[in-house]
């Protein structure tokens, strides 16, 4: 990527091993390793696709529906009672084949929540102990069942799929951003890992000079026992801090390189680091990043959805509980023959309709319980959904601040880098003249080492701030595009 302009330094790792040479990468190499090769990316796609599938499904279900149902065979062999004139019961052996096809062509009514249906049937019965054949048929017949008062799902989901749909097209976005924000924390966890490393070795060798230096001293007489042994102190602190160092620094490796995915040979090699100090020309206005962020999150389009859903279970309590009626009708055309044939011979009119309904009458309360439930879940819900929205915007808003004032960090740390190694140099160059005392070198060394490391952590800080803002707007700021 255009946007990253980094500054090499040489953060070598102490004691390269045999396995292979030092792999120098920037921060932007590994953000494309970790998209590229990475199980949150890979896992991130697979999102993708599921829920595309998913709603494909959904959409499915309001285009013509073709099915062939069928029993076939379904043969009995059995002894069944049949009552007598008398009253008696005689048991008669019956050996018959039962089977039916049927070719139906249906399509859901989303506004009303019926179904429209056009149908072919073959039906065939074979009596085996008689040893005759029976055909019964429907050339054609057209049906509807059409529910009445009664909630409609698909109104519902027509209105709320495609949000879930969006919605998760958007999470998948940020599952993406998010590899690429945790990337950037790994890779400055190695980066300080790899600078206090460089700072460990720079103290052993450094305490190691000056000690012999000091021994050299004593033997004039320009320098104390005490003085001496605090020197020697140092050398062992310093053994210990590089101990220290290098296991941390092969931690962070590891991590690095698990999450990015490196593998195989790139396993076995030492990482070196490069310092992304060039840092992006941002201006962000809060107002922009708000409006991107209810444009793109998947949190602003999840506001909607929740709202949506709880005003589709009120909805549903309400007519649930109600009068309830479903209305089934349908024309065609049937007839029946002891050969195939006959089916479609002057067929005969088939018509039927039937109105089946239920209406609660005592519930003892249950019906308006179950409303007054959904009522108080809708005001909970948009409640929550308000205070949710505050908190995103103040997120946003924090956000944004944030990035402006790491910036303005990065600087004054960069600046406190150049002066503590400069008066280290300093201090380390009237120490060997014998013009500055043990303690007063202990204190800028000790200086030096946290300016340079309070300058990677501001470093640190800003791109984490700079990814995190990209996650909670799915904005690229620098190219002024939406993140797709």
């Amino acid at each position: 990527m255009n946007r990253f302009y980094f500054l090499f330094l040489g953060l070598w790792l102490a004691g390269e091993t045999s396995f292979g040479q030092t792999q120098n990468i920037t921060l932007n190499e590994v953000l494309q390793l970790a998209q590229n090769q990475s199980v949150a990316a890979k896992r991130a796609s697979t999102q993708l696709r599921t829920n595309y599938w998913q709603y494909r499904s959904f959409l499915a279900q309001f285009r013509p529906q073709l099915s062939l149902d069928g029993t076939l065979p379904n043969f009995t062999r059995s002894y069944i009672q049949v009552i007598q004139p008398d009253g008696n019961i005689q048991f008669e052996p019956v050996s018959y084949n039962n089977s039916t096809l049927t070719l139906s062509l249906s399509q859901s009514i989303a506004p009303t929540g019926g179904t429209v249906f056009v149908q072919k049937q073959l039906q065939r019965f074979d009596n085996f102990i008689q040893g005759n054949t029976l055909y019964n048929g429907i050339p054609f017949g057209i049906g509807l069942n059409q529910p009445l008062f009664q909630f409609n799902p698909m109104r519902w989901d027509r209105k709320i799929q495609p949000l879930l749909y969006t919605e998760g097209n958007q999470q998948s976005l940020e599952a993406r951003e998010q590899v690429s924000l945790s990337a950037t924390t790994l890779y400055f966890d190695l980066l300080v890992a790899q600078v206090n490393l460089q700072i460990a070795e720079t103290n052993r060798v450094n305490n190691d000079t000056l000690y012999h230096i000091a021994l050299h001293k004593l033997d004039l007489g320009k320098i104390s026992q005490n003085d001496l042994l605090q020197l020697q102190l140092s050398v062992l602190n310093a053994e210990k801090d590089l101990a220290s160092a290098r296991q941390t620094e092969a931690v962070a490796t590891l991590r690095l390189k698990s999450f990015a995915g490196m593998r195989d040979t790139a396993q076995l090699q030492p990482l070196r680091l490069a310092i992304p100090n060039q840092l992006p020309m941002l201006t962000v206005n809060v107002r922009q990043a708000l409006d991107e962020a209810v444009a793109n999150r998947s949190s602003a389009i999840g506001f909607r959805r929740r709202l949506l859903e709880a005003e589709r279970d009120l909805e549903k309590a309400r007519k649930n509980n109600g009068l309830n009626a479903t209305l089934v009708a349908g024309y065609g055309l049937s007839n029946q023959g002891p050969n195939l044939g006959d089916v479609y011979v002057r067929p005969q009119n088939r018509e039927y309709v039937s109105l089946q309904f239920t209406l609660p009458i005592m519930t003892w309360g249950r019906a308006q319980a179950l409303v007054e439930t959904a009522k108080a879940n809708r005001e909970l819900t948009q409640q929550t959904v308000e205070q949710d929205k505050l908190t995103f915007e103040q997120e946003i808003f924090t956000q944004v601040t944030l990035l402006q004032m790491l910036r303005q960090q990065v600087t004054l740390t960069e600046k406190a880098d150049q002066i503590g190694q400069s008066r280290y140099q300093i201090a380390q160059d009237r120490f060997k003249l014998g013009d500055l005392s043990v303690t007063d070198l202990g204190i800028a060394t000790q200086e030096k080492d946290r300016a340079r490391r309070d300058a990677i952590i501001a470093l640190r800080d800003y791109w984490q701030a700079f990814y995190t803002l990209r996650l909670l707007t799915l904005y690229d700021f620098e190219t002024n595009q939406k993140i797709k």
